[in-house]
C-alpha cells in the first residue's frame, strides 16, 4: 500500500509529538491487523484459478459510454465514512445522498448542540474507465447550539459548502482481491452563515479496498486535509483515518458493516476525535441502495450520537 494507516501520523508539523505518541499504539495495532487479514486473504486464494483477464474498457469515455453488459458491479463511497476505490464506469452517472443526517452532541448536562442535513446528494459522472467526477451538495442544514452556562442560544438554517472531487482508480478497477484510488478534492465556501467558515479548504484520501476469507470485505481509508485554523490565522493540517469491516447478512442484498474512525486535528487545542460506526445497506435492485447508520462518539471530542438515512442510484 502506497500509504498505510501510519504513514500519515508520521507527517505531523513540531510541536505534535505528545498527540502522536498518545495514539500510535492503536494506529499500529490496527494497521497491523489489517495487514495480516489482508494477507490471510491471499494465501485463501492462492490455490484458485487465475481470474479470467479483464475485459479492455480503454476505448470508453464520457461521450462514448461503457456498454450496460460491460459495466462493473454497483459500489457506492456510502453509507458509513469510508470511501469506495472504485470509480463510476465513464459515460454513467450515479447519485448518493442523505436523505437525513442528524448529528448530536452534549458535552455538559447545560449545554448542547445539534446539526440536522436534509438531502445531501452527491453527483458522481464517470470520465473516463478509471475516473470520475463528483460534486458534493449539502442542500440544507439547520445547526442549533445551546449553552445555559454562557447565556449562548444560535440557530442557523441555510445551504452548506459544495465539495468537488476528482477520483482516479489505481489498480483493481475491473477485477482482482484488491482495489486503491486516490481523491483530491476542493471544498467551494458557499455555506450560508453560521454553518460554515467561509474559506476554501481541501485535501485528498486513498480509499483501499480488500476481499477476505469467507466472505468478509476489509476497507481502510487514510485522508489528509488542509483547513483554516480555527483563529483563521492561517492553514493547518488534519488527519483522518478508518479500518472498516463488512459482511453479507441474511441475504445476499443486505450487508451489515462496523468501523473505527480517528480524526487527530493539528490546530491550536483541537483533540483528538474517535467514533465506533455501524451500518446496514439493502440492494434494493442491482443499481439502487438504501442504507441506514448509526455513529457513536468514543470520547468527548467526537460527537455522540450521529443518525442517517441514505439512498444511491447508477444510471
Amino acid at each position: 500500500m502506497p500509504r498505510t494507516l501510519w504513514l500519515l501520523y508520521f507527517v505531523k508539523p513540531p510541536g505534535r509529538c505528545v498527540i502522536l505518541m498518545k495514539n500510535q499504539r492503536q494506529i499500529y495495532a490496527v494497521s497491523v491487523l489489517a495487514l495480516i487479514l489482508f494477507g490471510a486473504s491471499q494465501l485463501a486464494h492462492a490455490g484458485d484459478e487465475p481470474p479470467a483477464p479483464p475485459i479492455d474498457k480503454s476505448q470508453y469515455d464520457l461521450f462514448n459510454p461503457v456498454p450496460d453488459d460491460a459495466m462493473r458491479s454497483f459500489t457506492t463511497d456510502r453509507p458509513t465514512k469510508n470511501a469506495s476505490p472504485y470509480s463510476i464506469d465513464a459515460g454513467h452517472l450515479q447519485y448518493e445522498a442523505d436523505i437525513a443526517n442528524w448529528i448530536y452532541d452534549s458535552p455538559n448536562q447545560r449545554s448542547w448542540s445539534s446539526v440536522l442535513v436534509i438531502g445531501a446528494p452527491t453527483i458522481m459522472v464517470g470520465l473516463t474507465n478509471d475516473t470520475d467526477f463528483e460534486v458534493a451538495l449539502a442542500t440544507l442544514n439547520d445547526n442549533r447550539n445551546h449553552d445555559a452556562n454562557a447565556h449562548i442560544r444560535s440557530d442557523y438554517f441555510g445551504f452548506g459548502d459544495i465539495d468537488t472531487r476528482l477520483k482516479v482508480n489505481l489498480f483493481g478497477n475491473d477485477g482482482g482481491d484488491a482495489a486503491l484510488a486516490i481523491v483530491p478534492y476542493v471544498k467551494i465556501p458557499t455555506a450560508s452563515v453560521g454553518i460554515g467558515n467561509g474559506y476554501w479548504e481541501g485535501g485528498a484520501y486513498m480509499p483501499f479496498s480488500a476481499s477476505l476469507p469467507d466472505g468478509w470485505a476489509l476497507s481502510i481509508t487514510s485522508e489528509i486535509d488542509f483547513l483554516e485554523d480555527a483563529s483563521n490565522a492561517g492553514v493547518h493540517p488534519n488527519f483522518q483515518n478508518l479500518i472498516n469491516f463488512s459482511h453479507l447478512i441474511f441475504t445476499d442484498s443486505l450487508t451489515a458493516a462496523a468501523e473505527f474512525w480517528a480524526d487527530v486535528n493539528t490546530d491550536r487545542g483541537a483533540a483528538t476525535q474517535y467514533t465506533l460506526d455501524f451500518a446496514l445497506s439493502w440492494l434494493a435492485t442491482s443499481t439502487l441502495q438504501f442504507d441506514v447508520g448509526l455513529n457513536i462518539g468514543l470520547n468527548k471530542a467526537a460527537p455522540d450520537t450521529q443518525l442517517y438515512l441514505g439512498i444511491s442510484q447508477r444510471f
